[in-house]
């Protein structure tokens, strides 16, 4: 894959952060329909892991290693969720209640932190695309998750923010501010990665993978308990077959 497409992926996903949180600045969308796509964002995630992050992970390297690699990604999401902040405003919608808003600038720094690491390892994922990934599927797949991902992280954060009494302006610097640790991350993983052995590579997805899952199983239970599992089980559901046929599609596509 090409410098161009790299770049490409990682300043969309960006893009996208921070289209939901101007969304969010300027209008409210209905819970439900917030919680049908955080639902549908989280299947996509749990789709991209399944189907193309672990097989590449194990195409490099041993089921252990990357196991153990899968591992710690969890770990260290569940880690700071426990001890920081939420790694995930999407994830943790049901979370943010007027209370959580009312307090923000007590919780800033820690929601700062949590998202900033959550967002790099986000483009780190994309920006090694070009020394991993071995077929358009699995790059492809990895870039619509992420994208799909990031628009009700973004809309998340962003509603946060308004319900705490931020300006429309200052809500979107915010999120921009915040979600600029994906550009971060790509180029940590485009410029600082480029050498490393896709062994270690192979790892490195696999850790990114073992986060994903627990953001899919975060926002799906905390969804669950808010609200009718028939829309949050079928949003999920759609997500992982839209990542599951997309990566069928790309690999009967190609040469």
């Amino acid at each position: 894959m090409n410098a161009q497409i790299i770049l490409y992926q990682v300043v969309s996903a960006y893009l996208f952060a921070l289209a939901g949180g101007a969304v969010s600045a300027l209008l409210r969308l209905a819970h439900k329909q917030l919680c049908a796509l955080i639902s549908f964002a989280a299947g996509t995630l749990l789709g991209v892991t399944l189907f193309a992050i672990f097989p590449e992970s194990l195409a490099n390297s041993s089921w252990w290693t990357a196991a153990l690699a899968a591992a710690t990604g969890y770990a260290l999401f569940f880690i700071i969720s426990k001890y920081v902040h939420h790694v995930c405003p999407a994830c943790a919608a049901s979370h943010f209640d007027e209370d959580a808003t009312r307090h923000f600038s007590e919780i800033a720094i820690a929601l700062v932190v949590a998202l900033a690491i959550h967002s790099t390892t986000d483009g780190v994922a994309l920006g090694i695309g070009r020394e991993i990934h071995a077929d358009k599927a699995t790059s492809w797949s990895l870039f619509l998750a992420m994208c799909i991902h990031k628009l009700p992280e973004g809309f998340a954060l962003g509603g946060l923010l308004v319900g705490a009494g931020y300006t429309r302006l200052a809500t979107i610097g915010w999120v921009a501010a915040t979600e600029a640790t994906t550009l971060l991350g790509g180029v940590i993983g485009f410029f600082f990665l480029a050498n490393v052995s896709t062994f270690w590579l192979g790892l490195v997805m696999a850790h990114v993978g073992g986060g994903f899952l627990y953001l899919a199983g975060h926002a799906v239970l905390g969804e669950m308990m808010k609200h009718g599992k028939g829309l949050v089980l079928t949003s999920f559901f759609a997500g992982i077959a839209l990542i599951a046929a997309l990566n069928i599609s790309l690999r009967m596509l190609a040469p």
